[in-house]
């Protein structure tokens, strides 16, 4: 049982040291309102979510004040869009109304964001699922609080690479939809390979067909309690700072684990799983950046870097496992750029590329995550980019995704300014030779061998 003393611990870390529950998720399952009428279908989405997310940010706030635990945002996620509007929709337009749809509902309830305008296409696409992916670039530019992700690639399937090929394109006039707010569209849509069911992350969060009919997940952060934690322990053996991130990680998860068992029972929703990933926020000393150089680094991407990465998602999913019965998500660090003051402050030092933080996704808990890149990169280098990383995830049999920004109008060296957990971000340099010829082949790239295990 977890009880009020638990809480009392871990106060200094909410007051000092920016821990906080980065969102309360609340799953909806909609394939109950598939309709061949998309008046009707759109109706029936509408009153389902309503009808169960109208006392979510309210329980959220409550809970919030009686435990004094920070929860910063409250969002849904949703059945992937594609499935419940293929008998509906018969054109992109179909889909982007019932975008706005999602977003009326969502500012009716209250929720920060809305995730499951989304697509899973690892091994091929229905007409609906290529509907869906070309109305991205206007739904998102019509919408404030709507999410959208694509799953490109399994260890199971392989890799669709046609589908890869259109996201590049997607990914670059989403950018131009949105070019007069920075092109902001492309920081709530991300690709994935590997993704999870119950991820209640923006923007990659939507409700799996394995899940319940509704659900209740969380998600934690707390890279600031690590950093500090780990200071204290400065010079000491591997052996010590391993101990000390799994005692620290025990504790955050322990605080993501009441309050999901709170709202749960107050939501009369099934508890699903806490996500314990280390998530960062522009604030200063809430970096993953940060417990790198704490760990022994000048800067994020010096020599180590991986390994230290490595090392930290480790021991903290180690910690975590131990805390709740019920850890699933992504669960371990991310390594958003724009979101992570450090990771900032490493890119404009020169200790950090695309190509190193590539590197660190083969261990961290996403992918590339939250770059902003020249507006003027091609389309097929987009692609590449996304082949790389879904490639990443397929070999190692892990979650990873990509979330870039093609910034319109600006070149490397600037800077682009998101506002609030979005942070903002340098320009980076992106390589620019072709590979038009390689992304330009039709088909899939097949499964690994090491992925028949039947």
């Amino acid at each position: 049982m977890i009880n009020l003393f638990e809480v009392v611990e871990t106060n200094e870390m909410i007051t000092k040291e920016n821990l906080d529950v980065r969102t309360i998720t609340l799953g909806i399952n909609l394939l109950d309102c598939i309709d061949s009428d998309l008046k009707k279908l759109m109706e029936k989405i509408y009153n389902k979510i309503y009808e169960a997310a109208k006392d979510l940010v309210k329980t959220g706030e409550e809970i919030s004040r009686e435990f004094g635990i920070p929860i910063v945002n409250k969002r849904i996620s949703l059945t992937p869009i594609a499935l419940v509007g293929g008998s509906a929709c018969k054109s992109t337009e179909d889909f982007v109304s019932i975008a706005r749809m999602l977003d009326q509902v969502a500012r009716q309830v209250g929720v920060n964001f809305i995730g499951g305008y989304s697509a899973l296409v690892s091994k091929g696409m229905t007409g609906a699922d290529e509907l869906l992916i070309r109305s991205i670039p206007k739904a998102l530019s019509c919408t404030e609080r709507v999410c959208s992700s694509v799953n490109l690639g399994s260890t199971k399937t392989g890799i669709n690479m046609d589908a890869v090929r259109l996201m590049g394109k997607i990914i670059k006039e989403t950018a131009r939809y949105t070019e007069e707010q920075d092109s902001l569209g492309c920081a709530k849509l991300v690709v994935f390979c590997n993704a999870p069911d119950d991820n209640p992350f923006m923007a990659g969060a939507f409700h799996g067909v394995t899940e319940a009919d509704k659900i209740i997940n969380v998600g934690v952060s707390g890279p600031g309690v690590v950093k500090n934690a780990i200071s204290k322990v400065r010079g000491e053996s591997f052996e010590v700072l391993c101990e000390t991130i799994k005692k620290t990680a025990f504790k955050v998860t322990r605080v993501g684990q009441l309050v999901a068992q709170e709202a749960s029972e107050r939501l009369k929703v099934p508890f699903g799983i806490v996500d314990l990933s280390l998530a960062p926020t522009p604030a200063i000393g809430d970096s993953v950046a940060d417990i790198l150089c704490e760990i022994g680094l000048e800067y994020a991407g010096a020599p180590g870097t991986t390994a230290a990465l490595a090392l930290l998602n480790d021991q903290v999913k180690k910690g975590g496992v131990m805390a709740s019965s019920y850890v699933g998500g992504l669960s371990g660090a991310f390594i958003p750029v724009s979101e992570d003051q450090g990771m900032i402050d490493a890119v404009k030092a020169g200790a950090l590329t695309l190509e190193k933080l590539e590197s660190m996704t083969c261990v961290c808990s996403v992918g590339l995550d939250m770059i902003a890149i020249p507006g003027d990169t091609k389309e097929t280098t987009i692609s590449g980019i996304i082949a790389d990383e879904m490639a990443i995830g397929m070999v190692n049999q892990k979650t990873t995704a990509v979330r870039v920004i093609p910034v319109v109008g600006k070149g490397v060296g600037e800077t682009v300014e998101f506002g609030g957990l979005l942070g903002h971000a340098p320009i980076m340099p992106v390589n620019s030779f072709s590979c038009d010829a390689f992304v330009s082949r039709e088909g899939r790239i097949p499964a690994p061998i090491h992925s028949f295990k039947n």
